[in-house]
């Protein structure tokens, strides 16, 4: 059986990572920004969507230039043209995954 001290645990470990998540956005739901703030905001699912696929094609070592991880940046490419065209996210997701997984396949 579960013990109660595990219980009180995992729900107050579920309401710590509740908290900063979540109740930013019920509060900022709720207020009303001026445009330039608005603005700025705007841009902040692109610049970390960046920082996530800049992070995933290169390989940072302490002292030396990162390298590029070549198949993933191979894979990126069909990605990003189907982002282009489609702004679909799952069909990036997924051409992104098939690409990743053929070449894969193909180099071993």
């Amino acid at each position: 059986m579960i013990s109660t001290e595990f219980l009180v645990l995992v729900l107050g470990c579920a309401v710590v990572t509740w908290i900063p998540r979540i109740l930013p956005f019920t509060i900022a739901d709720k207020l009303v920004f001026p445009e330039p703030v608005n603005r700025f905001l705007s841009f902040l699912p692109l610049c970390i969507l960046t920082a996530l696929l800049v992070q995933s094609l290169l390989n940072f070592r302490t002292g030396q230039w990162p390298t590029v991880k070549v198949s993933e940046l191979v894979a990126c490419l069909p990605a990003l043209v189907v982002g282009y065209y489609t702004k679909d996210l799952m069909k990036i997701v997924i051409v992104g995954i098939a690409g990743i997984a053929l070449l894969r396949l193909l180099l071993g």
